[in-house]
């Protein structure tokens, strides 16, 4: 079997930085729900996040929170409580998990920000591009808290991105300025929209930047920082915070790149990650991946939150084209046009799939499409069950069995 090496993990100095952004995001989120101003807006994570900032909600992200609770391993404790209330087992593991947590009266944001609880939404305001679970969560809220519920409802499973797409999505996401006007008791300020939509432009091209980074050999960064340091682009894109900090990771890890310096050192595989992450075993996987010095360079999951299209001159249209273009929302011959390009592009030269049993949207392992990369690209591949939150899907033992088997394959391919 291929060897495994005893070494730690580097930590990425803008971390810290990192840190305090994400603890003024919650204690202000906190604050807010204690003195009933500014208004609240939950989002889910690739939503109109930017109208939202615009109008002058605080915007707070339950999938953001979500992750906390796989992150914590708290998910698997409070999953059961929401499946005793009807929800499915099978479905967003996210879902239940914060419903659970919820109904429990817990939250991971305790013990990390001394925060009691989740502050409760003024507006929900959600966009299925991702799954229809969202509206369903989301749901749960509004009728727990008697608030309004809002979305906007993408196409899916589309090859190319059309215009009449474009046209029907800016028409839904203008028809909820009237709701956000009533609720936040602000009038919508185009310039702001505009100034809020370069925001997040100016944040998503330096976090292009810094995922593409992993293209230098040796990689200055992994997959597992990448699930961390994706936090400023998620729950505060669209704010000056979010440009700033990756103005300062950026050249950290260029630094890096220019001196030579590897995430692991003396990396031997490069492997692309499709799928969600395993959130409660990411440490135990990061450990696992840099004993046998194979670096996860690039992802499907990271790159969720690259949104081109953005373009201040057009602010409706173009945030209706970015949620629109995304990864999740297309088919699968565009998904693997786009995987071959990443794969070539960081010199991959091996394939996990994640089959998350909870996030069928996000797994894409389910109609062929390994087996069809294996025999395009010549690219071992291998398929790990399991799920973001849901621990009980996920084997221990045999996750390692097979992971160590694939760096094998990898070895004597050499």
């Amino acid at each position: 079997m291929a060897s495994l090496e005893k070494t730690d993990r580097k930590t990425i100095a803008a971390a810290s930085e990192m840190k305090k952004l994400l603890a003024g995001h919650f204690e202000a989120l906190d604050k807010a729900k204690k003195e009933g101003t500014p208004k609240v807006a939950w989002c889910t994570s690739v939503g109109p996040a930017e109208l939202l900032h615009a109008m002058g909600f605080l915007v707070y992200y339950p999938e953001n929170h979500g992750a906390l609770l796989g992150a914590t391993r708290m998910a698997t404790d409070v999953i059961p409580i929401a499946n005793a209330v009807g929800y499915s087992p099978d479905i967003c593991s996210y879902l239940t998990s914060d419903v659970g947590a919820y109904l429990k009266g817990l939250t991971p944001l305790t013990k990390a920000y001394g925060i009691q609880s989740i502050p409760k939404a003024d507006v929900l305001v959600y966009n299925t591009n991702q799954c229809r679970d969202v509206q369903d969560w989301f749901a749960f809220y509004a009728r727990e808290w008697k608030v309004p519920l809002i979305g906007i409802h993408t196409h899916r499973n589309i090859k190319a991105v059309e215009d009449y797409h474009i046209t029907d999505l800016s028409e839904q996401i203008q028809a909820m300025v009237p709701i956000l006007e009533e609720v936040s008791g602000n009038r919508l300020d185009m310039d702001r929209f505009r100034e809020v939509l370069g925001l997040s432009l100016e944040c998503t091209k330096l976090w292009r930047q810094v995922l593409e980074c992993g293209a230098a050999k040796p990689a200055p960064l992994t997959f597992f920082d990448a699930t961390v340091h994706m936090a400023p682009a998620v729950v505060l894109r669209g704010l000056q915070e979010a440009v700033d900090y990756y103005k300062l990771l950026l050249p950290e890890l260029k630094e890096r790149v220019k001196n030579g310096i590897a995430a692991i050192d003396g990396e031997r595989h490069r492997i692309y990650w499709d799928g969600m992450p395993i959130w409660g075993k990411l440490k135990d996987l990061s450990t696992q991946f840099l004993s046998l010095k194979t670096n996860i360079v690039a992802s499907t999951y990271c790159n969720s939150w690259i949104f081109d299209a953005f373009d201040p001159k057009t602010p409706f249209e173009s945030m209706a084209r970015a949620y629109t273009e995304l990864f999740i929302v297309r088919d699968e011959s565009y998904k693997e046009a786009y995987m071959d390009a990443w794969i070539k592009n960081f010199s991959v030269d091996g394939v996990i799939f994640h089959d998350a049993r909870t996030c069928p949207n996000n797994s894409n392992s389910r109609y062929g499409m390994p087996q069809r990369m294996n025999d395009r690209l010549g690219l071992p591949v291998l398929v790990l069950n399991g799920d973001l939150n849901d621990l009980r899907c996920y084997s221990e033992e045999q996750t390692r069995t097979n992971i160590e088997a694939f760096i094998e394959q990898l070895e004597e391919r050499r």
